[in-house]
């Protein structure tokens, strides 16, 4: 079957596209409104885009009565985001902070997600995330007016101590959750490629 994604409509493509390109990691992203609400959103459309300068894309939405989504608008108030990688153990709160809340009201408070601040110019990381990306707002790319990817320059990196397998080999693991389809996985068993 062959569907033409260009004259059908952003729920079909979303559904037909959400459920092909997997895994898709989740990771919050935290920012924070001119009046210092952290608002923590999950994302799994997100992706490194380069390492060379390190970039990041997220694509963000509007709300339903079409004003822009509070991740969305902090990134434009204050060019300032954290890109935290959830894990199996964040599972129930990073599925709660998907909720839509008033831009007054924290995830972080509303579902008790811990917050740790490390960087003076960003938004906190979430806890005990296993890596958390410090961004700053480059650019917004104009494809429609319903989502709206972003560049992001990565300007720090935090990998939590836990997750260094080898320091010397800079060797990271750990078990992030994944959106797979409408349902969430983690990513189980390694597979070993044949050596070339």
């Amino acid at each position: 079957m062959l569907f033409n994604l260009e004259n059908s409509n952003s729920s079909t493509n979303y559904k037909l596209m959400s459920q092909t390109v997997i895994p898709r990691p989740i990771a919050w992203v935290v920012t924070e409104n001119r009046k210092g609400v952290i608002n923590i959103a999950p994302f799994s459309y997100f992706t490194p885009l380069s390492s060379n300068p390190p970039t990041m894309l997220i694509s963000v939405g509007h709300k339903s009565d079409g004003t822009p989504k509070d991740t969305l608008q902090n990134l434009r108030d204050t060019k300032r985001c954290v890109i935290c990688l959830t894990e199996t153990k964040d599972l129930d709160k990073m599925h709660l902070s998907s909720k839509a809340l008033a831009s007054n009201i924290s995830e972080a408070d509303e579902f008790n997600i811990k917050t740790k601040k490390l960087l003076e110019d960003f938004p906190p990381i979430v806890e005990d995330t296993p890596c958390a990306y410090f961004c700053t707002y480059n650019q917004e790319l104009d494809i429609s007016k319903a989502t709206i990817p972003i560049i992001l320059n990565i300007k720090e990196l935090f990998i939590n101590d836990r997750i260094i397998k080898d320091r010397d080999k800079l060797e990271i693991e750990f078990n992030p959750i994944a959106r797979v389809g409408k349902s969430y996985k983690n990513l189980g068993e390694e597979l070993k490629a044949p050596n070339i």
